[in-house]
């Protein structure tokens, strides 16, 4: 059955010239651009010569590119994100340029090894979480299909934080990923702008007699351009983030310092340079949402006024500018961007507030990426009036235009103003961000199908009777060249081995793989690239946390943002049933399972890092217990990154995918779990429901309440009392937690746990979907004795996801919002 093909270099041994040139190119750039003696090398010199050799050759083809498109005139792509999360590039980089093979060959020949140098690198600090891990995807799938387009952010100092367990509580420290530098960035001093807070907005008649505002006595802050390379596959295609780092329109105050006033002195500078210090600075404070909103309009405006510079290089009115640009708003938070284009079309360039309308309108398009009312993005009027008071005018007219026009199509029903208004009233105002974003926008897409349907049906029920056809669908989508390809090196291998290797650019092509599933050889080789992810993940929990792990248990995964809607409280109880019943005799499952749970929470959500504490809890108490050795074990791996991820996701066995049904917009960690073979145990919730489709009702474990389910139940008088005290096994897990099993040291520190499931209405439902997650995950271990079996669902579960390829996704971006096309090769 199988038959053999070669993966793209292996047939061919490395030239002599090639090995010489990078060496030689890694000697030189130790010596001139670190100030060393190759001689003296070692495992960090060596990554940073290789990196900035690396990205030498990158920038030969980034400025080719750039060439490219500008002679094509082609329409610009412009992707606007607070976050994002690109992970390491060292092994990108190389596996995009080929040259993986040469690579191990110059490293080997000086002593090293490439996946030792690969550790040297500190992931980028630049996002969070799945929004920015799906906007580094889209700018991979950009340049994948040679679309011109652009990502545009902030260069962080600092990620979100550095997440370290201290007696199995969470703390943060400071995330300073580029204390050693950072080989990829160019500073582009050439590319910097001036961006105003604060201020007033003043009339005055132009030569023409028409009323224009400007803006005085702003503080101004200096955005200064940082490019990272994002390179295409299998051509010479590259093209770049630009993410902007603040700096101070004033450097030093040279009268204070002489007055003996050091701090003073330099405030300014560092006033300003916070704005980019840190990635979600906290919240809690008004000085922290101002910072916040700060970093929003600082992006955006910098950003407007680059994508401004570049387009007039070319035309001179703003006739075309829609036809030249698609700007995409990444969720909520680069929303002022509409507001702040028309302040620079009206009061810059002089357009009549009508024309700046029409532009903006067709320029913007919104993905909106959450269900939850509540998560909607909201700033005061108070706030914004002060730090952006022209920006205040002009959201004020958009309102006022757009209920005028709600008015006169709607007579009658006089509520539907104060439903869709942008300024929501109350005892103090707010802007609701989202309204502006579908107001201004010319189109608005969710990111699954049920997460549509649901935009559609409620959350925006009213803007999609006023805008019909303005919401659609484009669900979520990964990068295979990052999350099979590279994280999973040994089974990519061995799909190419057999498919070839167009599956990596084409990833609907992994159906090829069906006719496999049955072979019982194929079966074993797919099983032994398993266990080899397996041990390879039980070596970096060791080194990581000093436990051990057998590679020969069940791998049941559970890694994302620690969220009570995302429910890791859900798992913890039932590894707590499944700790009961083994020290109760009563396991009949036959198999070992060890519990990886990994995820940040925000440094001022309590109840999540309670859940954290009490995983880290039960974690400690089942780890020592002699009862359930080699039967269960469970691991909380700190600091969940995307270098992280590659070594969790190719090792599952199981992907938990268990959140309260209706509440997840898409989930993307779903699709590379599923992508590396592991299968899903999950709720109708997201894209889970697209999973299900794609893969089939039996290659995948699906429970629990479904979203009308959910509604209904709530609706009825969810009580969550009934369940505790109906169900043997949810009081005892409960009891135990309430008296202190699990902290013996303080017997009340999960009581807020207990309230909530008990007394606090148990919001996510809970104990609600306890009984069917329970009675699936038997069926989990029924399956996973079948190691045939298993491996057949493994196999059909990667062969049956190419339909969540970003490749895909971008595609219909490009297809159907931005009107963009591919530069022809």
């Amino acid at each position: 059955m199988l038959e053999q093909h070669h993966v793209p270099g292996e047939e061919n041994e490395c030239s002599g010239s090639e090995i010489d040139r990078l060496k030689q190119e890694i000697f030189y750039n130790i010596q001139f651009n670190l100030g060393l003696d190759p001689a003296e090398m070692n495992s960090y010199t060596c990554y940073m010569g290789l990196a900035f050799s690396l990205k030498n050759r990158l920038i030969n083809h980034w400025i080719k590119t750039q060439k490219a498109c500008r002679d094509n005139l082609s329409k610009r792509i412009f992707y606007l994100s607070l976050e994002f999360l690109p992970g390491r590039f060292l092994k990108n980089y190389i596996v995009s340029l080929g040259m993986e093979e040469v690579t191990r060959k110059v490293l080997s020949d000086i002593g090293f090894d490439l996946d030792s140098i690969e550790e040297e690198e500190w992931d980028a600090g630049l996002g969070n979480g799945g929004l920015g891990r799906l906007a580094s995807c889209y700018m991979d799938s950009i340049a994948r299909l040679r679309l011109p387009g652009y990502g545009y952010g902030i260069r962080y100092d600092f990620g979100i934080f550095y997440q370290v367990l201290k007696d199995g509580y969470q703390q943060e420290k400071s995330d300073n990923w580029m204390r050693r530098g950072n080989p990829w960035e160019i500073m582009r001093f050439e590319n910097i702008y001036k961006v105003g807070f604060y201020g007033r907005s003043e009339a005055y008649m132009d030569i023409l007699g028409n009323q224009r505002f400007h803006l005085v006595d702003t503080q101004d802050v200096m955005a200064l351009a940082c490019d990272m390379m994002i390179p295409g596959v299998g051509d010479e295609f590259v093209t770049n983030m630009r993410l902007w780092t603040a700096t101070s329109s004033r450097e030093f105050d040279l009268d204070f310092f002489n007055r003996g006033d050091y701090c003073r002195a330099a405030e300014d500078k560092v006033l300003s340079e916070s704005i980019s210090k840190v990635l979600y600075p906290s919240d809690e404070s008004e000085k922290g949402k101002e910072l916040r909103l700060k970093q929003q309009y600082f992006f955006v405006s910098a950003t407007l006024q680059d994508i401004i510079f570049q387009y007039r290089k070319e035309y001179q009115s703003f006739d075309a500018f829609s036809d030249w640009a698609a700007i995409q708003l990444n969720d909520t938070h680069p929303t002022i961007a509409i507001p702040e284009l028309m302040r620079l079309l009206m009061d810059d360039y002089g357009l009549s507030w009508y024309e700046a309308w029409s532009v903006c309108g067709k320029t913007f398009a919104y993905t909106n990426h959450t269900v939850l009312p509540e998560a909607l993005e909201t700033w005061t009027v108070s706030l914004l009036s002060r730090l952006l008071p022209r920006h205040m005018e002009i959201i004020y007219e958009i309102n006022r235009c757009f209920l005028d026009d709600l008015n006169k199509i709607y007579p009658n029903e006089t509520d539907l103003c104060g439903r869709l208004s942008i300024i929501q009233e109350g005892h103090e105002k707010k802007i609701r961000m989202a309204h502006l974003a579908i107001i201004g926008s010319h189109s608005v897409n969710g990111v699954a199908a049920l997460h549509s349907h649901i935009l559609k049906t409620s959350l925006f029920k009213e803007f999609n009777r006023v805008y019909p056809g303005k919401i659609r669908n484009i669900t979520n989508g990964i990068t295979p060249r990052r999350w099979l390809h590279q994280a999973n090196q040994g089974l990519s291998s061995l799909i190419t081995s057999v498919i070839g290797p167009d599956w990596i650019v084409d990833l609907s092509l992994l159906k090829n793989l069906i006719p496999y599933a049955e072979d019982p050889l194929f079966q074993s080789k797919w099983q032994k690239v398993k266990f080899e992810n397996k041990k390879r993940l039980a070596r970096y929990t060791l080194r990581k946390t000093g436990k051990g792990v057998n590679p020969n248990t069940l791998f049941d995964i559970h890694a994302k943002r620690m969220h009570e809607y995302k429910r890791q409280l859900l798992n913890v109880l039932h590894v707590i049933y499944l700790y009961n019943k083994i020290r109760e005799n009563n396991d009949d499952s036959g198999i070992g399972r060890s519990f990886f749970f990994a995820g940040k929470a925000a440094p001022a959500y309590f109840q999540a890092k309670l859940i954290i504490k009490l995983i880290t809890s039960v974690s400690e108490t089942i780890n020592k217990d002699p009862l359930v050795k080699g039967k269960l074990s469970v691991i909380f791996l700190p600091n969940y990154c995307i270098s992280q991820a590659e070594k969790l996701i190719p090792a599952a066995d199981v992907s938990e995918q268990i959140s309260t049904a209706g509440l997840e917009a898409s989930g993307t960690g779903n699709m590379k779990f599923a992508l590396n073979g592991a299968l899903t145990i999950g709720t109708l919730d997201g894209a889970n429901v697209e999973i299900m489709e794609e893969v089939g009702m039996d290659n995948i474990f699906i429970f629990g309440l479904k979203a009308d389910e959910v509604v209904k139940i709530k609706q009825e008088g969810y009580n969550s009392r009934q369940y505790y005290e109906n169900n043997r096994e949810i009081k005892k897990i409960i009891d135990m937690i309430d008296s202190g099993y699990f902290s013996p040291e303080n017997p009340h520190l999960f009581k807020p746990i207990v309230h909530s499931l008990l007394d606090g209405g148990d919001y996510y439902l809970v104990l609600a979907d306890f009984e069917n997650y329970a009675v699936t995950q038997e069926t989990v271990a029924t399956a996973y004795k079948d190691q045939n079996r298993w491996t057949r669902m493994s196999i059909l579960n990667t062969a049956n996801m190419g339909k969540f390829s970003s490749d895909r996704a971008v595609q219909e971006y490009a297809s159907d919002i931005w009107g963009a096309t591919p530069l022809p090769e």
